[in-house]
């Protein structure tokens, strides 16, 4: 697997070990592939150097008939839930339908995880922002509410980037640094320090440094 840059995977939950000393740790437990590689992507034909990886199996009949087509040339027999492009050196070094795993991976090491926040639906400023709120008292009218947006006179508009209620979660988090616990090779999983953003079985992609 040398010279792929990041693998595919799920959040699978949270628990905690112990370290040597005695320590607790919080981890957050990702099944990270295996992953099938489904197309080679160079410099000559595509402009960059890059894997196109598939994981999660599921039912071909779940495809629509471009995707078939697609992994039918890869020689692969299901389709997958989460089809992503990895960059690597050198795309010859791999084959299609070549199977990729946790095998290179150790304990210690550094990695990087993109993954999808959990959506929160729309919010208002204390919940969002964390805004403090107002009086709660009966002759209050300003419990939770934004407060004053713009300007009356000049410029007479509310300022682009005003913090307001809106739309919370479902955004792409990077979480950069994430320290390996444990990396439990037989069963495709990946113990990383702390939490990562996302619900349960939300997709995530591993980068390695």
């Amino acid at each position: 697997m040398a010279g792929v840059k990041a693998l595919l995977g799920k959040k699978v939950g949270m628990t905690q070990v112990f370290s040597e000393d005695g320590k607790r740790v919080p981890v957050t437990v990702l099944e990270v592939g295996p992953c099938v590689v489904l197309q080679k992507k160079t410099v000559d034909k595509e402009g960059y150097n890059a894997l196109q990886l598939g994981f999660w199996p599921k039912s071909l009949k779940r495809v629509n008939k471009p995707i078939k087509g697609h992994l039918d040339k890869a020689g692969v027999d299901s389709g997958f839930r989460f089809i992503r492009e990895v960059p690597v050196e050198n795309p010859d070094d791999y084959s299609l339908g070549q199977v990729l795993t946790l095998e290179d991976i150790d304990v210690g090491q550094i990695v990087d995880i993109v993954g999808k926040s959990k959506g929160r639906g729309y919010q208002g400023v204390v919940k969002r922002h964390g805004f403090s709120r107002g009086p709660m008292g009966h002759g209050s009218k300003h419990h939770r509410a934004i407060g004053s947006a713009g300007m009356s006179a000049y410029p007479s508009k509310v300022i682009k980037g005003k913090r307001m209620p809106g739309r919370m979660g479902g955004a792409k988090i990077t979480q950069k640094n994430s320290l390996v616990i444990d990396v439990r090779k037989q069963d495709n999983l990946l113990l990383v320090r702390g939490g990562v953003a996302g619900a349960m079985n939300q997709m995530v992609m591993v980068s390695f440094k």
